[in-house]
């Protein structure tokens, strides 16, 4: 039996797609120019009506995980019955394509059947918008989905690692140097060796703990890879914050310096030196 969880964006978005080209098309064929655009409305509008009925069933086999998580169940019943509105709204849509392929013989009555489609298609994918927004405000605002695709518990602690992450900009943004070092201490307990995150350690003993000595110390520690010259200029900069925090501004520029010569189109590198004068 098919598990339609893990293809619930992809339907979803064949949906979105089919969905508003074809009614742009249905559109376009009620002024009498471009003939292709009926029958190709036509197609797009029906298989659309089919692909919402195979995204209610995916959406419904994936909704309990989410639901699940603390604060989302509202998020997800909103969504839930906003998808099954849109469905019953492009199944009647799809209904009157159909009746209007078989009026063949018959352009009077096709020509008005046609236009219901593209008014009732109008409210369809106002309805379809509105679904996919609730949909947007459960991925982005409470998460929903990482994991339930493969059930690998590796993608599960990229949400905990990305959850980390964002929290500790959001404290240092907010002046909570303590809570940000905090949680950037946890998100290297997570990922144990992760170079990138090696960095972010660095920059909060810069930042959150006003620590340039133990900074300096840890850029000393890593190695840098010659073959990466991302990671280099990254490494630099942060030794350029380090060296101005230790009050040593020279030495600062003398870093940055040399970054400028061997990568002179790094816009990062003409940002810290810019900031030293």
């Amino acid at each position: 039996m098919i598990n339609w969880a893990p293809l619930h964006p992809q339907i979803v978005h064949f949906v979105v797609a089919l969905g508003f080209v074809g009614l742009a098309l249905r559109i376009v064929s009620l002024s009498g120019r471009a003939k292709w655009t009926r029958p190709a409305g036509a197609a797009l509008l029906i298989i659309a009506a089919v692909a919402s009925v195979v995204a209610v069933k995916s959406g419904t086999a994936a909704h309990g995980p989410v639901e699940r998580i603390p604060g989302a169940r509202e998020a997800v019943e909103r969504h839930e019955e906003a998808g099954k509105t849109t469905r019953t709204w492009f199944l009647v849509v799809g209904a009157l394509e159909v009746l209007g392929l078989a009026l063949t013989s018959r352009d009077g009555a096709r020509r008005w059947v046609l236009a219901a489609s593209a008014l009732v298609g109008i409210a369809a994918c106002y309805q379809l918008y509105e679904a996919a927004d609730e949909g947007g405000e459960l991925v982005y605002n409470y998460a929903g989905g990482p994991g339930l695709r493969s059930g690998s518990p590796a993608d599960i602690r990229h949400l905990l690692v990305a959850g980390l992450y964002q929290q500790a900009q959001s404290a240092r943004d907010s002046g909570q140097g303590a809570e940000a070092a905090r949680l950037t201490d946890e998100l290297v307990r997570q990922m144990p060796g992760d170079p990138g995150v090696a960095l972010l350690a660095v920059q909060s003993l810069i930042t959150d703990r006003k620590d340039p000595a133990a900074a300096l110390a840890s850029l000393d520690s890593l190695k840098v890879p010659a073959d990466n010259p991302r990671f280099e200029v990254q490494t630099g900069i942060l030794r350029s914050q380090a060296l101005v925090a230790a009050g040593r501004a020279d030495s600062a520029r003398a870093v940055l310096a040399e970054l400028a010569r061997k990568y002179p189109e790094s816009r990062g590198v003409q940002r810290a030196l810019e900031a030293l004068r």
